[in-house]
C-alpha cells in the first residue's frame, strides 16, 4: 500500500431532498471514516436537491449524530449547484430520485445511489436510504445506522479499489 498522503484526492458529495437529515449525517460519518483511515487528501460536502441555504441540520439528525459523537450544530443547507457537481469527484444521492436530479443537473457519470455504490452494483441505482424526516428519534437512530453502514463500505470500496496500490 502507498502512503495515504501520495493518493489521488477525493472529493465527495452526499445529496438528499432537503440537505437537514440524511447527507449531512452521511457527511460527518464520511469524515470521521477518512480521519481514521488518515486520509488527509479527501473532502466531503453535502447538499440538497430542495435544500434551502442555510437552514440547520434537523433536530433528530443532531440527536442521533451526537448519540455517536458527531456534531451537527454548525451544519448549514446547501441547494446542489451545478458548482458543487463540477467540483465533485463523486456524488452519491439517498435515492433514484436526486440521482435523477443530479444527473439532469450535470452530475452524470460521477454519480451513483449511496446503496449501489457501497454494494459495488454494476448499476447506478439502488435501493434508497429511509428518510426519517417527520419521525420520531428511532427514525433518526435507524437512518444513521444505516448511513454508517453504507458510507463506511462506500469509502472502504473507493479508497480500496486499487489507488492505494
Amino acid at each position: 500500500m502507498n502512503d495515504p498522503a501520495s493518493l489521488a484526492p477525493l472529493r465527495l458529495l452526499f445529496v438528499c431532498t432537503g440537505n437537514t437529515c440524511r447527507s449531512p449525517m452521511a457527511h460527518v460519518i464520511a469524515e470521521r471514516v477518512i480521519e481514521r483511515r488518515g486520509r488527509a487528501d479527501a473532502e466531503v460536502r453535502s447538499a440538497g436537491v430542495a435544500a434551502l441555504s442555510g437552514s440547520s441540520a434537523s433536530e433528530g439528525a443532531i440527536q442521533a449524530a451526537a448519540e455517536q459523537g458527531l456534531d451537527l450544530t454548525s451544519h448549514r443547507g446547501t441547494p446542489l449547484s451545478g458548482e458543487l457537481l463540477e467540483w465533485a469527484d463523486l456524488v452519491l444521492t439517498m435515492g433514484a430520485g436526486h440521482l435523477a436530479v443530479t444527473e439532469a443537473r450535470g452530475g452524470g457519470g460521477k454519480a451513483a445511489t449511496l446503496s449501489a455504490f457501497a454494494e459495488g452494483r454494476g448499476s447506478t441505482r439502488g435501493w434508497g436510504v429511509p428518510d426519517p424526516f417527520g419521525g420520531g428519534i428511532e427514525a433518526y437512530r435507524e437512518s444513521f445506522r444505516i448511513l454508517e453502514g453504507l458510507v463506511e463500505a462506500a469509502l472502504m470500496r473507493h479508497f480500496d479499489s486499487g489507488d492505494d496500490e
